[in-house]
């Protein structure tokens, strides 16, 4: 039998937005609780995803990449391990892939692949529609929410949003991350919605069905590895700004396969 890593792609329903004006809202869920359901009316496509091990992709052509980063964090559970040891590691990662001057991280989020996994660990669902977590608008209101004092400085210069996405324990064999290849987006397949949350109103990017997008993953990725997936860049010289991704139910799965746990930090990145 073809192993996860020897496989050159699978068929996977991805869900779209059905159109543009479609009523649609994205609902964050909260961790330990029942998974968020999303309102709205949407189109599933059956799409190729590719493997995408072995191939030079990087976040500022196709929006994301893969890289080697053992970490020396012995439970992703432990908030204190995040904040003494992997906050400075995520740091110097993002500096040596992106030549940032400074990055601020502002959030981790984890996610659990089954309910009951959810509730024992405290932590959100993998989110399974396709999406782009900022706008120009969220991107821009999220740096002054988060960080008052320096937004207008900052916003003179180029910044990005960047999230580190990684498993925290054992190999993903559940709802791994589909990434699709900035360079097969066009602006005019992005549709901004609403994102709810209990403490506030922001807005992400959902995207319409485009025959041309291409699709990928990477199998069976281990605890030593992460993936970058750039959410946001001002600068509009032609490099990605935007990636659209989505965790997908994968059929090749073994139907005894281990629930997916993940960690995914949320950077701001400042050149």
């Amino acid at each position: 039998m073809e192993s996860g890593l020897e496989r050159t792609s699978v068929i996977a329903p991805l869900q779209y937005i059905a159109a543009r004006g479609a009523v649609a809202e994205f609902v964050a869920s909260q961790a330990g609780g029942a998974a968020a359901t999303h309102p709205g009316e949407y189109n599933i496509v059956d799409v190729e995803i590719a493997n995408g091990r072995g191939q030079n992709f990087s976040i500022d052509r196709e929006g994301f990449q893969l890289v080697a980063q053992p970490s020396a964090v012995s439970d992703f559970y432990d908030d204190l391990l995040i904040s003494d040891i992997y906050e400075a590691e995520v740091k110097a990662l993002i500096k040596s892939v992106t030549g940032a001057d400074q990055v601020h991280i502002f959030d981790h989020t984890r996610r659990a692949a089954t309910d009951s996994l959810r509730k024992a660990v405290k932590s959100r669902e993998p989110a399974s529609v396709i999406h782009n977590d900022y706008t120009d608008f969220s991107a821009i209101q999220r740096l002054r929410d988060l960080l008052p004092d320096q937004a207008e400085d900052r916003l003179q210069k180029r910044f990005a949003i960047v999230n580190v996405w990684r498993s925290i324990h054992g190999t993903v064999e559940t709802f791994p991350m589909a990434f699709c290849d900035s360079t097969s987006v066009v602006i005019d397949d992005l549709v901004a919605v609403k994102r709810l949350s209990n403490d506030r109103i922001g807005e992400i990017q959902y995207a319409l069905h485009n025959p041309n997008h291409r699709w990928f993953y990477f199998p069976a990725m281990k605890m030593d590895e992460a993936a970058l997936i750039k959410t946001y860049d001002s600068a509009t010289d032609g490099r990605a700004r935007f990636t659209i991704h989505s965790a997908f139910d994968d059929p090749s799965a073994a139907a005894d396969a281990a629930p997916r746990q993940s960690i995914e930090t949320r950077c701001f990145v400042f050149f």
